[in-house]
């Protein structure tokens, strides 16, 4: 009962001249995701099998009227109304579904989408901290080195919990339990020494010379901190 261009502009249908109308997420594992009202705005399909490379393994709606990304956090109409006093900032669906379904009701993720100063802005609504429970391979840490700044701009605590040797908290959960990520929460580091261990990672630090250029960069990290007082206890530790 509904037009074709109104059918279009859901982002739910590819339309072809041969064939019509077709589903967008055709063999697609559908997850709704919702607003902070519990209203569903998008969809987000993971692909069933191995569909070869040029298929993507997740795909999204597109954004709607109704459908901003940047606005939005997957998981978050239920996370905020979790009693813990932290956000646990996760990278995909499936981490935040596994990590809800272990108890840890405080798990969000992002839409599809890089993650932004608007995303942060929404999590200060509701917290204070926020722990990123990123992949631990390489495009995990990178991920988590670009969302630690925005975070901090938005004036919250940061922390990065350590995965490994696991990829990420549905591997984790599946492997190690619940409570042995609580652990890995309770242990979670500060992102300053965080981004220091990772910088740490690019020298020598038996060369003079490398370990020289790494001071001088964590001098660089440390002149981000506008607190006199803050940045002497950073300095002290």
């Amino acid at each position: 009962g509904h037009d074709d261009e109104l059918l279009a502009q859901s982002g739910l249908f590819r339309f072809d001249e041969k064939l019509g109308g077709r589903d967008k997420f055709r063999d697609r594992v559908i997850f709704p995701i919702m607003d902070i009202n519990h209203r569903v705005i998008g969809f987000g399909g993971r692909i069933m099998g191995d569909a070869g490379p040029d298929v993507p393994k997740y795909l999204n709606s597109p954004e709607t009227r109704l459908f901003e990304k940047s606005r939005n956090l997957y998981g978050l109409n239920y996370a905020k109304s979790s009693r813990k006093n932290h956000m646990l900032l996760c990278e995909g669906y499936m981490d935040v579904i596994a990590l809800h379904q272990a108890g840890f009701t405080n798990a969000v993720a992002a839409l599809g989408t890089a993650f932004g100063a608007s995303h942060a802005a929404l999590l200060k609504r509701y917290t204070g901290e926020v722990i990123l429970t990123f992949d631990s391979d390489s495009a995990g840490t990178s991920a988590a080195l670009r969302a630690i700044p925005i975070l901090k701009e938005a004036g919250l605590v940061v922390k990065v919990l350590d995965m490994r040797p696991y990829k990420d908290p549905d591997e984790f959960i599946k492997a190690a339990g619940a409570e042995e990520f609580q652990k890995r929460i309770d242990a979670a580091k500060n992102s300053f020494f965080y981004e220091i261990e990772i910088l740490q990672r690019d020298y020598d630090m038996s060369d003079p010379a490398q370990k020289t250029r790494f001071f001088n960069e964590m001098g660089k990290k440390l002149l981000a901190f506008s607190d006199e007082l803050e940045r002497n206890f950073y300095i002290d530790a």
